[in-house]
């Protein structure tokens, strides 16, 4: 919905203005509808609006309430602000807007810090409150919206993105070796609060943070996931019904809070095909989009779900819009795509949310997608098989998921960069935390808490955002995620997995499309490199300014340049390590490399 920067400083100096503006420039693309600044004593905010709900000036930010002394920098949407109003009508508080905003405002001044348990939502915000010299920060459940930190002894300073934090200057760029170590084993993964960058943190999920005048912070936790059996079993059918209302109500949420038309992102899959079907019985002239890339020979490897995307365009008679992407647009692109990146992403849907926003953004402000769903439901064909395998619940995990062992690592990264296997320590810490009653449990729950977070949930807001298109994704209701975290794992694995899904789905899509195997629809000259594509990569790779960084170990570039598609040169869940490298060093060089070195 938008860019939210800003700056509080510890040292009695004037926040500096001029930092604030150039992190919101960099914001711009966020929020292309209204820019404004905000500042008082030590705090400074900036805001990026896209105008969603109450598209009047009334819902500008930062949004100041002079009465309850309070301001605003708020990026997201808060499904279920009408009733809380409604609610806050009740008590006496009177409303100058109509949006969601002002219900933040109002909803902190009732219920201080305990606010963030009653939104049901996607936000990141800040609160200063001018009664106390307290700046309180949140995010929601699953991180859906960001919020990256940057913070020495003189000044805190936050955005929505990373590379806003570095436009505003004084941030330490050196590497992080721990989470170069989670970046490289989870599939570009790292885990809050690390990001790449020594310097810049991120605010977890379901966390709210507090900074009091005398200097002292207080995070807090505000939500877990409980992955433990309900006290009275259900049957089959009643999990199923549950599901349904439950993914009912949270597609109706999602259209309901917009004062501007709600489309699809349509892949084709039972996901988004599912979320049509829900929808189109709301909504009677629904637009969809889909997007396809050239393919590049591989008999296995479709790069387009045309054939299903349309098949649900005309069952459901949807203004349906496709999109055919060639290899030398994509080729083309990708420097774009590598510039908008808040953190570095190797996920082939990266592109093609980049490319498939573009487009989309000059119809709607607003999509939904099927995100999630395959870690909620049990898409992905690794469960089953982490599932038959033997040792402890890391072993299980690891040998079908981590993109390369320790052992494999040390060899890839040089010596200056090498530490133990912090990645195999944080996944078995999360795992082995309570409330999971069995391993499968445990994965899903650390997949919905932790690995979605950045991964999915981050390209699917990054994307998207830097053309001002704001996606929804109701898969990631809490209420409907913390259903699923309690059914039998056996139920969500049955007929091949996400049985609740395939399920309700019978009757309100075609069978052709519930009953098709697991596309995983990739950027096929993103993972079988060849021609231009493995040109750009060696150029990057053997580039002066990689060779001088000296993360890589050279006979490690070097095999995987000599034979990128070699069976062992893809990743557990079929990445390209070549893309991998070659990845992390293009962001160091477009977002990193030429800024003031700081420590």
């Amino acid at each position: 919905m938008c860019g939210i920067c800003g700056e509080l400083r510890f040292d009695g100096a004037a926040p500096d203005m001029a930092a604030i503006a150039r992190m919101s420039e960099q914001l711009a693309r966020r929020g292309p509808d209204h820019a404004g600044s905000y500042s008082d004593g030590p705090l400074a905010f900036g805001h990026r609006r896209l105008s969603i709900i109450d598209l009047s000036a009334h819902a500008h930010q930062p949004m100041v309430d002079a009465a309850l002394q309070l301001a605003l920098v708020f990026n997201g949407t808060i499904y279920n602000y009408r009733e809380l109003r409604s609610e806050l009508q009740a008590l006496g508080y009177r409303f100058f807007s109509e949006g969601d905003s002002e219900v933040i405002l109002k909803a902190y001044h009732a219920w201080a810090e305990q606010c963030v348990t009653r939104f049901k939502g996607m936000f990141a915000f800040a609160i200063w409150d001018q009664r106390s010299s307290q700046l309180f920060m949140a995010r929601d459940r699953f991180g859906i919206k960001p919020l990256y930190l940057n913070q020495n002894s003189q000044r805190l300073r936050f955005a929505s993105s990373l590379p806003a934090l570095l436009a505003g200057g004084g941030v330490d760029t050196t590497l992080d070796a721990n989470a170069l170590h989670h970046h490289f084993t989870l599939h570009t993964v790292v885990p809050a609060p690390r990001t790449v960058l020594k310097g810049v943190r991120k605010l977890p999920p379901a966390s709210t943070l507090r900074f009091d005048p005398d200097g002292n912070i207080t995070e807090t936790v505000y939500w877990t996931l409980d992955a433990t059996r309900p006290a009275a079993e259900l049957t089959e059918r009643e999990w199923l019904t549950a599901t349904r209302e439950h993914l009912d109500l949270s597609v109706q949420r999602r259209l309901l809070a917009a004062d501007v038309p709600v489309g699809v992102l349509l892949s084709g899959g039972l996901d988004s095909s599912l979320l049509v079907g829900l929808l189109a019985q709301h909504v009677s002239d629904l637009r969809t989009f889909s997007i396809g890339f050239e393919d590049v020979g591989v008999d296995s490897e479709k790069a387009d779900e045309f054939e299903f995307s349309d098949q649900i365009a005309a069952h459901f008679k949807t203004r349906h819009h496709q999109y055919s992407i060639p290899n030398t647009e994509v080729m083309q692109r990708l420097p774009e795509a590598i510039a908008q990146m808040t953190e570095p992403m190797v996920s082939h849907d990266v592109i093609a949310f980049y490319l498939l926003s573009e487009k989309v953004a000059k119809d709607v402000k607003v999509v939904m997608s099927g995100q999630g769903a395959d870690e909620v439901f049990a898409g992905y064909f690794w469960y089953p098989n982490m599932q038959a395998s033997q040792g402890t619940a890391l072993e299980r995990f690891s040998q079908h998921y981590f993109d390369r062992d320790h052992a494999e690592y040390l060899q890839m990264i040089a010596p200056a960069f090498q530490v133990g296997d912090v990645t195999s320590a944080l996944v078995a810490f999360e795992l082995g935390k309570p409330n999971a009653d069995e391993f499968l449990d445990q994965v899903w729950r650390l997949d919905a808490t932790t690995l979605i977070v950045d991964d999915p949930v981050k390209r699917v807001d990054n994307m998207p955002m830097a053309w001002g298109l704001e996606v929804r994704t109701p898969f990631l209701d809490h209420e409907l995620v913390q259903l699923a975290a309690k059914m039998p794992p056996a139920l969500k694995l049955k007929e091949g997995g996400k049985f609740p899904l395939k399920a309700i789905s019978r009757g309100l899509i075609p069978d052709a499309v519930i009953d098709r195997p697991k596309g995983y629809f990739p950027v096929p000259a993103l993972k079988y490199v060849r021609g231009p594509f493995l040109e750009l990569m060696r150029g990057i790779l053997m580039s002066d300014a990689c060779i001088q960084r000296g993360l890589f170990q050279r006979s490690y570039v070097e095999k995987l340049l000599a034979a990128p598609e070699a069976p062992e040169h893809f990743t557990r869940i079929n990445g390209s390590k070549l893309w991998h490298l070659a990845l992390l060093e293009w962001w160091l060089q477009v977002h990193v490399d030429g800024l003031p070195a700081q420590s």
